[in-house]
């Protein structure tokens, strides 16, 4: 009986399409820094990141910027400079026990003369206990930590790992940036699509990269799906095509998060600004980010109490108009009742008078403590209470000339009196800040107390 041969090696068809099916996004990741489109502050020829990057001197750090601006390929970058093993976790996915785990690899990998660069995506998501377990092995240099978050360190982050990173801030890609990284996939023939006859011209191609919003992966993933259409259609990449791809188009906002907070923190300065146009860029942007019209209304309400007040009493009430407008109707046409309300609070008189007074009227609270009552102004609704002195003296406004009891305080004795509203000269608070100034002057005399 003859020995059987042994069987042929059967290729391995799945590794050979292995790159192939890598989304176009990772196949195009940059390999150099040179190859990194945008952030040309924080890796310009020359800058203190860049040198310490390429000298392979490099501390750890936090990397703060929005989705697809090029965190985690700086991270990869970082490592393969640094010449130290790249290991990525998740703070959505991995909890303490992996964190501990990868830790005692990176303590053997360091004990065996090898460095390891932990990189942390979206570290923000991790509590205090987490964030400090890397302590002790970023001060002893057994991991480079870099952790990349969305969201604002100074918020997120605990102070003891803060004290240890250097924060960079990363930008959204700009769009014609986006469009050059697009066209590289599109002429990269490795990596990238070129040698599949594609055609789009530069107005399609600008297009697909103003709708990615500043992110460079999602550009690559829009240009890959309208790719894999315009294949079945001739090869040219068509505004038809684009219509398929980009119906559905959202731009960044992140609700609860930083660019959340940005958007109405932006809303709120250009309404305090008197700047309607800007109001209402501010406003669209958030509607057009799903933001909750309820949150909208309810943040207006507060510009018209804090920031217009006194100086234009109906801005209060038009803002709880519209609020029960938009309760009855919804949008799309109770957006239109919201933009009415934005031009109007943002082009009426401003004041802050009324919010200034509560402060000042707060701060004598804080530092005087808890002044008694004077006795003519409590209430004496019984016997012993009259008995005890309650209300001796008191003066009813109504039975007095003119209507004002004027040497009558309304302070506590060991105070005297005070003045915490300081109308300004802008919309109704002209003519209160008149009637005040007149009054006030009047209750100095009654007082003796000199005046005009």
């Amino acid at each position: 009986m003859s020995r059987s041969r042994p069987p042929a090696a059967i290729p391995d068809l799945l590794a050979a399409q292995h790159e192939a099916l890598r989304p176009l996004a990772e196949r195009m990741r940059p390999r150099t820094l040179d190859e990194m489109v945008g952030q040309r502050r924080l890796l310009a020829p020359g800058s203190a990141l860049r040198r310490a990057i390429q000298a392979g001197r490099l501390h750890s750090m936090i990397l703060w910027g929005p989705p697809g601006c090029g965190k985690t390929t700086l991270a990869l970058l970082l490592a393969q400079h640094a010449d130290a093993e790249f290991v990525a976790i998740s703070a959505v996915l991995s909890g303490l026990p992996q964190v501990r785990e990868v830790l005692a690899q990176a303590q053997a990998r360091f004990d065996a003369g090898r460095r390891t660069l932990l990189f942390v995506d979206e570290v923000h998501r991790f509590n205090k206990v987490q964030q400090d377990a890397f302590l002790p092995h970023i001060e002893r240099g057994t991991i480079l930590f870099v952790g990349a978050t969305t969201e604002n360190p100074s918020f997120e982050l605990n102070s003891a790992l803060l004290s240890r990173c250097r924060v960079h801030v990363l930008e959204a890609v700009s769009a014609p940036d986006i469009a050059h990284a697009l066209r590289q996939a599109l002429d990269d023939e490795d990596r990238g699509l070129g040698g599949r006859g594609l055609r789009i011209d530069d107005a399609a191609l600008g297009e697909i990269a103003g709708a990615a919003d500043g992110d460079v992966r999602r550009a690559l993933t829009l240009l890959e799906i309208a790719a894999d259409i315009a294949e079945g259609e001739g090869g040219t990449i068509t505004e038809a095509t684009l219509h398929q791809v980009l119906a559905d188009r959202t731009r960044r906002f992140d609700k609860g998060g930083d660019q959340f907070y940005d958007q109405i923190s932006a809303l709120h300065k250009s309404v305090r600004s008197s700047n309607p146009d800007g109001a209402i860029y501010w406003l669209a942007r958030m509607l057009d980010g799903g933001c909750d019209p309820s949150y909208l209304l309810r943040r207006m309400t507060i510009m018209a109490v804090e920031d217009i007040g006194l100086a234009d009493p109906r801005a209060l009430e038009m803002a709880l108009n519209v609020w029960n407008a938009y309760d009855r109707i919804g949008p799309p046409e109770g957006d239109i009742a919201l933009s009415n309300l934005a031009i109007y609070l943002a082009s009426t008189a401003k004041s802050n008078a009324s919010y200034m007074a509560l402060k000042a009227a707060r701060a004598d609270i804080a530092a005087l403590g808890t002044q008694p009552v004077p006795m003519h102004l409590r209430n004496a609704p019984t016997r012993l209470m009259q008995s005890l002195g309650h209300g001796i003296g008191y003066q009813y406004d109504h039975d007095v000339d003119g209507g004002i009891a004027l040497g009558q305080t309304a302070f506590p004795e060991a105070m005297g009196e005070r003045v915490y509203y300081q109308p300004v000269a802008r919309g109704l608070e002209i003519r209160l800040k008149e009637k005040l100034d007149a009054l006030r002057e009047a209750r100095a005399r009654a007082r003796g107390e000199g005046g005009g």
